[in-house]
């Protein structure tokens, strides 16, 4: 008997980590078909960090490999840039674990970042130019028709308001983009995930993550800033967070102010109605809706006649099969 509550709570958890699953693996899949990601025959190269969310996408991206309607490859490559204490061991033992082909390139972008970024100055631009560089060469080298990145629901967000804040553009991080040197097509199936179910993910997969002494261990980032205040709005406003990424699928062009992606000077009445159009002496229904009523109580008359009959016969269940938890 003494067993009885153990098994349950491994059940449980055993249950929620299959939804968990499921849900990513719906998740990436979704974005992947949106965004035409991955094609017949690509060969994905997985751009490994150590971090968690490249473990997930390399994890994930194999499972739907196996069920994939379209044949693709996946090649992981780490670029070791000699921070001082890095487990060198870590990657390689695990990526052999998977079985995928996998390149370990070196280069000692860390001596250059801290040669050149003076001490207390961020070092994300720096660092992460020269990455790029490297991973695009080493892309060309070994025939990679995408390189796929880990970046999250939670990254695109916080870069949305980055630059809203401190670049004064209504810009992203793309799901899908052609890279900067015109050569290559980056890739971000996690686009729809969120950072939390990651987290969670990580913790079950139990993966070797490898801490970053570059950004991880800077204080005070711009980056971390949005982090906050998503996280603090979520808390206070549930929902919030999910409207504001609904919004970057919805762009309605014609009601900003960029004259290069509407014809303003151009607009002229044409005397046809447009159900879409500007109703600009009317205030929002949005956002004068009264917020929903919490319910207090059932009002057992309220419940149409098949449901009411459904109800009775759940009432009237014996206490030991109503209250079985299972």
């Amino acid at each position: 008997m003494s067993d009885a509550p153990a098994g349950r709570a491994a059940l449980k958890l055993e249950h929620e980590r299959n939804k968990l699953h499921k849900r990513l693996c719906r998740l990436v899949g979704q974005a992947i078909g949106d965004f035409r990601m991955i094609e017949p025959g690509d060969r994905v190269m997985v751009c490994m960090s150590g971090g968690k969310d490249s473990y997930a996408l390399l994890d994930l991206l194999r499972t739907l490999r196996e069920r994939a309607p379209v044949p693709f490859e996946l090649v992981a490559v780490n670029l070791d840039q000699k921070q001082p204490g890095f487990p060198e061991h870590v990657l390689p033992e695990y990526l052999r674990s998977t079985g995928v082909p996998f390149r370990i390139e070196e280069q000692d972008t860390y001596s250059i970042v801290k040669r050149v970024i003076p001490e207390g100055r961020t070092m994300c631009s720096l660092c992460s130019r020269l990455r790029r560089g490297i991973l695009y060469r080493v892309a060309d080298e070994l025939g990679a028709t995408k390189i796929a990145l880990g970046h999250h629901r939670d990254d695109i967000l916080e870069t949305f308001f980055l630059n809203l804040f401190h670049g004064g553009m209504l810009k992203g991080m793309p799901p899908k983009l052609v890279s900067d040197d015109g050569r290559h097509v980056v890739i971000r199936p996690l686009a729809y995930v969120k950072e939390a179910d990651l987290v969670a993910y990580a913790d079950w997969r139990a993966f070797p993550i490898i801490p970053c002494t570059l950004c991880g261990s800077q204080e005070n980032l711009k980056r971390a800033e949005a982090k906050r205040m998503l996280r603090d709005w979520e808390k206070r406003h549930p929902g919030r967070v999910d409207s504001v990424f609904s919004a970057l699928t919805r762009v309605v062009p014609s009601h900003l102010m960029d004259r290069d992606l509407f014809d303003f000077a151009g607009l002229a009445p044409t005397g046809v109605p447009d159900a879409s159009g500007d109703i600009a002496f009317d205030v929002d229904r949005v956002f004068e809706a009264p917020p929903p009523a919490v319910p207090t109580a059932i009002d057992a008359g309220a419940i149409p006649v098949r449901r009411r009959a459904a109800a009775d016969a759940v009432a009237t269940t014996t206490p030991s099969t109503a209250e079985d938890p299972r």
